[in-house]
């Protein structure tokens, strides 16, 4: 089997999105997404590079690099570790847990074949669980990629998944 990994080039990434963000404590997390949306996930190398090239004064919060990657992985649109092409986020609040999200869940994970944190080994679906998705009214909801999806149910799914073939 051919090798598929992808090599980046971090310190121009990390750099470019320096440019277009600033060096300073409050560019982080716009740094640390346009590295996720180069790279697909945030490699360690990036937390070092940034690290190195932000201007974090000591007495900063997060000054560390551990606590950087603490940061890097709090947000589900972020990820220190490589996605699918497609992720599918799915809210497992208590609004879309009565309104159907339990069953929504079987079937998603009897479909993809996949925990929530998986990645499939083909790295075409990668299955993570959020919080809320900020759509009460019309759960359950998923996100596949940046398309939300409302009032899904179990035998709305495949034709929702079959959207990304």
């Amino acid at each position: 089997m051919a090798d598929t990994k992808v090599k980046f080039n971090i310190s121009e990434i990390v750099e470019g999105a320096i440019q277009k963000h600033g060096n300073h404590a409050d560019a982080l997390i716009p740094i640390l997404c346009e590295v996720n949306q180069s790279c697909g996930y945030i490699p360690v190398e990036a937390i070092h590079e940034v690290k190195k090239r932000l201007h974090l004064p000591d007495d900063r919060v997060y000054v560390h690099e551990s606590q950087l990657f603490s940061i890097a992985s709090f947000y589900h649109m972020l990820s220190t570790k490589p996605r699918g092409r497609h992720v599918l986020l799915f809210c497992e609040s208590a609004p879309c847990h009565v309104m159907g999200g339990r069953e929504l869940w079987r079937a998603i994970r009897k479909e993809l074949n996949l925990k929530a944190g998986e990645t499939s080994p083909d790295g075409k679906w990668s299955l993570v669980t959020t919080s809320c998705l900020g759509a009460c009214g019309v759960g359950p909801v998923i996100v596949v990629d940046d398309e939300m999806y409302g009032n899904v149910t179990p035998d709305l799914l495949s034709g929702i998944l079959a959207r990304y073939e």
